[in-house]
């Protein structure tokens, strides 16, 4: 409904513009800021329930002032809703500051709204943005070298939440993790577990700054150590032999290990791609057989190079080197071929920071590929770092002495877990409060949300039992400021949903629910739920039950609980 209501409001506001502002026409700007035409929902209620600038863009070539502009538009406006009667939605406009044009909607958009919500629940929530296009969302992607670190737990969080948040959108969303199970840092894994093996074996080794360093490395040694007839037969191996062996067998312990983190955190994947078997396929040869007839790969200095330089790269990047193995960017670049020709049609790719130079030599092998570099997105998720009692926890990850996603997990639960590490913006650092997130009281802001659901429930079952119905309510007894806010606040949730999937980032959603929480624990300070007045009491409680949905669904998407009772 919200699209819907938004769809009106801006065919309202051109035919406005086009009325208001008609010697124009001839301008082709004058079209770009008419079809470029947004609206946004203003933070403050005193300025409406809808908000748009077109004005000010107009103004220069109108060569007038934007106020002017604003209240010629506001007056057509106005003009107009009276026209389309009972079906506009526009109750009042107005101009506000420099030429901010203010659209404030009838109480019968929300009550129509409310009916909805009750009526369908969580499926009237839903978006037709994505119209059912089919996106590959790449997200984690660790090697299966150790434990999940926290920067790998907030990009579990991060891509989770925004495959939801995309599903809810409309999308057909497909979770992918991208196994890098070949390669430097597999073998660094299998000699250090090899090293490990030995020493317990009696042998006196010296071992390497740059091999993993972490107790865990002996526990994998001594779970094959224990085993007599394995252990045998890995002394019988040859050297290359127990170097393949302990590398293999480490990067599946390991990925086991990941996989039940994955599964505690509440994070799971459709699909788990191995590299190594990308290259067993043959793809990597293919893809950049087929490069090299577009012209787009050529030889020097004894390698391979990709001409990404074509495509708006800084230089040309080598694909096999001089001695004939690969660099990350072949298997790379194969790889998303593979998943355009698996029939995506967008595919979202979820980095830690220190990937963000790869992103143009990616977009250049994407449109080398013959497809549109906006085909590909790739969303650079900043790191976290945890603080206890003020004081920042330190992480060294070589040394083994980081703090991994089930250390949270234990301090704090997988609630206060998904919900922090979505308390940021993707693209900024995250400051995760553990004693924060520990507090069963309202400064924590998930508990301040849980609560608000909590509490509704508690209403609700209360009202049942005291036999009270909210079937059929008469809605316009809904006079109040608290009533009107909380109906405004109910109304914001799918515009909210929408802003998060245009931007491919699930944050504003635990801005939004905080936000929900907040006007609904108002309202409820303020006014009795329960009250003498039976009819009242039923709008009320009809109004109640719509902010339970939506905070349910909204905790959902972000894969957090939704208790009926704390």
């Amino acid at each position: 409904m919200f699209q819907r209501v938004e769809k009106q409001l801006l065919s309202l506001l051109k035919e406005s513009i086009e009325s208001s502002c008609c010697g124009i026409f001839q301008q082709p700007a004058f079209y770009d800021i008419l079809n470029s035409l947004t609206l946004e929902v203003p933070k403050e209620k005193e300025f409406g329930d809808f908000s748009c600038n077109a004005a000010l863009q107009l103004a220069s070539l109108l060569h007038k002032n934007p106020k002017s502009v604003a209240q010629d538009i506001v007056s057509v406006l106005k003009k107009l809703s009276l026209q389309h009667g009972g079906d506009a939605f526009v109750k009042d406009a107005e101009v506000k500051g420099a030429g901010f044009i203010n659209i404030f909607l009838k109480e019968k958009v929300f009550f129509d709204y409310l009916n909805l919500i009750n009526d369908s629940r969580e499926q009237a929530l839903k978006l037709g943005l994505g119209g059912g296009a089919r996106v590959l969302l790449e997200f984690v992607s660790a090697n299966p070298t150790g434990s999940l670190s926290v920067a790998h737990a907030r990009q579990a969080a991060v891509g989770d939440a925004l495959a939801n948040v995309l599903a809810a959108a409309g999308y057909d969303v497909t979770r992918e993790y991208y196994l890098n199970d070949e390669g430097n840092q597999i073998n660094i894994l299998g000699r250090s577990i090899l090293l490990r093996f030995k020493e317990l074996s009696g042998e006196t080794v010296e071992f390497p700054e740059d091999h993993y360093q972490g107790a865990y490395i002996t526990d994998l040694a001594r779970e094959l150590f224990d085993d007599k007839v394995l252990r045998l037969k890995i002394e019988n191996f040859s050297a290359p032999e127990k170097e393949i062996f302990f590398s293999e067998h480490g990067a599946h312990r390991i990925l086991d290990i990941i996989k039940k983190e994955l599964d505690d955190f509440g994070v799971s994947f459709d699909v788990w791609f191995s590299q190594k078997e990308l290259g067993k396929s043959g793809k990597i040869e293919s893809t950049l057989d087929n490069l090299k007839k577009k012209g787009f790969i050529y030889e020097a200095d004894g390698a391979v190079w990709f001409k990404s330089t074509e495509f708006g790269d800084d230089k040309d990047r080598v694909v096999r080197k001089s001695d004939g193995s690969y660099t990350y960017l072949a298997p790379d670049i194969a790889y998303h071929e593979d998943k355009f020709r698996r029939g995506f049609k967008r595919l979202i790719n979820l980095w830690g920071p220190d990937h963000h130079g790869y992103i143009p030599r990616m977009k250049a092998a994407v449109r080398a590929l013959g497809r549109d570099a906006q085909d590909l997105s790739v969303i650079i998720v900043q790191l976290a770092t945890l603080f206890r009692k003020g004081v920042p926890v330190p992480m060294s990850t070589r040394k083994g002495q980081y703090v991994t996603l089930r250390e949270v997990l234990a301090e704090v639960g997988r609630d206060a877990s998904r919900f922090f590490f979505l308390m940021r913006k993707t693209d900024s650092h995250l400051d995760f409060d553990l004693e924060l997130a520990k507090k069963q009281t309202s400064e924590n802001p998930v508990y301040y949300v849980q609560y608000a659901h909590a509490r509704i429930s508690s209403i609700l079952a209360s009202a049942q039992d005291k036999k009270f119905d909210s079937k059929e309510p008469d809605l316009s007894l809904l006079k109040e400021p608290e009533e009107r806010d909380l109906m405004k606040a109910i109304f914001e949730f799918s515009y909210c949903l929408f802003v998060c999937a245009k931007q491919l980032d699930p944050y504003g959603l635990t801005m939004y629910l905080q936000y929900l929480s907040g006007v609904f624990h108002r309202f409820y300070d303020k006014h009795k739920c329960l009250s003498p007045d039976g009819r009242l009491t039923q709008a009320r409680l009809y109004l109640i039950s719509a902010v339970k949905v939506e905070l349910a669904c909204g905790l959902r998407i972000l894969g957090v609980s939704s208790p009926e009772r704390m």
